[in-house]
């Protein structure tokens, strides 16, 4: 098929294609890439820990409780519950597309998806659990001894549970986005409306935190750089509030936060490490306030969510 050299030397090296126009697009967005080669067996056995409550000390609570997968990887509720109903004191935000963060949690405490499964496994108001006692269950589990011994020579490990789920965690990326489309070449991806919305984005000065692959997750960035948030808030001010400052001790960090991503923003309501915001409306308000210091007027939020919902690809475990 002579065409298919063609269409991939413009894929990977851009050009014009007659039909897709400039191929691909060079914006500050840039598409999801592929997941990383990874064998299937590890993805299965990092799923089946993923959702195993018995990662938790009174076997309640799994990854997947606070990281609903079909409902877009997050905790609908403004703070998740854990072991004997203790409440978190954050926001849990998506797990789809982790992997593109430049670090993990909120405050970026974890630089990677393994280091970051110690977090909630160990914490008293989440899982609760200790590593020996995690590995002394799944160790007396006959299945999961089976396809830790085909996967890995040491069997079941503290280290080897932390890579299965980190290798599920990896997969966990939103494929074929309208959005992505448009950005290779496809000039139907996209509606006027969600357009119109992506030049208000980046003229309102939104790109400037939210770009790259993720559309966020790549930097740190004050919470309230251009008005006092925490102080209109009108609530006390929580440790969790002091973000990147509980990690680097500096006081150039005090309410600095990892930007989220927006890729599933449309489907991961309450919004911000406070889940202060309830409705993407209201987010979007908020942070033109007090991240950039403009107003948006009403007539400009439907296309602004429109790019939004342009934003959000699919995946297997992902409920339509």
């Amino acid at each position: 098929m002579f065409w298919r050299p063609v269409f991939l030397s413009l894929l990977f090296l851009g050009g014009v294609h007659p039909v897709f126009g400039d191929f691909p697009r060079k914006e500050p967005i840039s598409p999801i890439p592929a997941p990383p080669a990874e064998d299937p067996r590890k993805i299965a056995l990092g799923k089946r820990l993923f959702q195993d409550p018995q990662l938790s000390q009174d076997g309640t609570i799994s990854c997947e409780r606070c990281h609903r997968l079909a409902e877009g990887g997050h905790d609908p509720r403004p703070f998740s519950k854990g072991v004997g109903g203790a409440l978190g004191s954050v926001n849990a935000p998506t797990v789809y597309n982790s992997s593109l963060n430049l670090a993990q949690f909120w405050d970026g405490r974890a630089s990677s998806l393994e280091e970051q499964i110690d977090g909630p496994l160990q914490n008293p108001v989440e899982m609760a659990m200790s590593w020996p006692e995690v590995l002394r269950r799944l160790r007396a589990d006959a299945t999961y001894q089976q396809a830790f011994r085909a996967l890995y020579p040491d069997g079941i490990t503290a280290a080897n549970v932390r890579d299965a789920i980190a290798a599920f965690e990896r997969s966990l990326l939103t494929w074929n986005a309208p959005f992505d489309r448009w950005l290779r070449g496809d000039k139907t991806a996209l509606s006027p409306q969600a357009l119109q919305g992506y030049e208000l984005f980046q003229s309102y000065g939104c790109i400037a935190c939210h770009q790259g692959a993720n559309v966020g997750g790549n930097l740190y960035q004050e919470m309230g750089a251009m008005g006092d948030y925490f102080a209109d808030r009108g609530t006390p001010i929580t440790r969790s509030d002091l973000g990147r400052f509980n990690v680097t001790g500096r006081p150039e960090d005090r309410h600095f936060f990892k930007v989220p991503s927006l890729r599933l923003a449309v489907r991961t309501a309450p919004y911000f490490h406070d889940a202060s915001a309830k409705t993407l409306e209201e987010a979007i308000r908020l942070m033109a306030r007090y991240q950039l210091g403009r107003e948006i007027p009403d007539a400009h939020i439907p296309p602004i969510i429109a790019f939004l919902q342009s934003l959000m690809g699919t995946h297997p475990l992902l409920r339509p």
